[in-house]
């Protein structure tokens, strides 16, 4: 049986050195995307759940491309803030490339990823990409694609 991953106090400067060390981002990289998530929590439409998730996603380029949930009457045609994330910098930018994920809600501990948005990730993101997830307090954990989403189906199993 595996363990939980750590929750890191985002008071510690020394778990943010060492997460960017792990993952190389820059200490500014980190910020950017801890923020640009928790404000793009802030435009989430979510009047049925009232669950606020933002996504702010570390392109390729180095440019950062948020997402917020959007929900529906009809539950199953939300998107969640991941695929809204993604959905703008591939159509919007061309991105394809990424280099980090981050997630914000308002939870007492740290969210991943629904199922739906960890396939959805993988099509754009190797596993070894980080997927930062911090709670309402900006505490976060950090686990790979990989470690959130084993044994994985990705483009590569298509043969194109």
């Amino acid at each position: 049986m595996s363990h939980p991953p750590v929750v890191h106090a985002s008071s510690s400067a020394d778990a943010i050195a060492a997460t960017c060390r792990q993952h190389c981002l820059t200490s500014e990289q980190f910020a950017t995307l801890r923020e640009q998530a928790r404000e793009a929590k802030k435009t989430a439409y979510c009047p049925y759940s009232k669950f606020r998730v933002g996504a702010a996603l570390l392109g390729g380029d180095d440019s950062v491309t948020t997402g917020a949930n959007v929900e529906n009457a009809s539950y199953p045609v939300g998107t969640c803030a991941e695929r809204v994330a993604f959905g703008k910098a591939v159509t919007g930018r061309g991105l394809r490339d990424f280099k980090a994920v981050a997630v914000a809600t308002d939870a007492s501990t740290p969210a991943s990823p629904c199922g739906m948005c960890r396939q959805f990730i993988r099509e754009f993101c190797g596993l070894h990409v980080p997927v930062i997830m911090f709670d309402g307090e900006d505490n976060f954990v950090v686990l790979t694609l990989g470690e959130l989403l084993p044994l994985s189906f990705g483009p590569e199993k298509l043969g194109l």
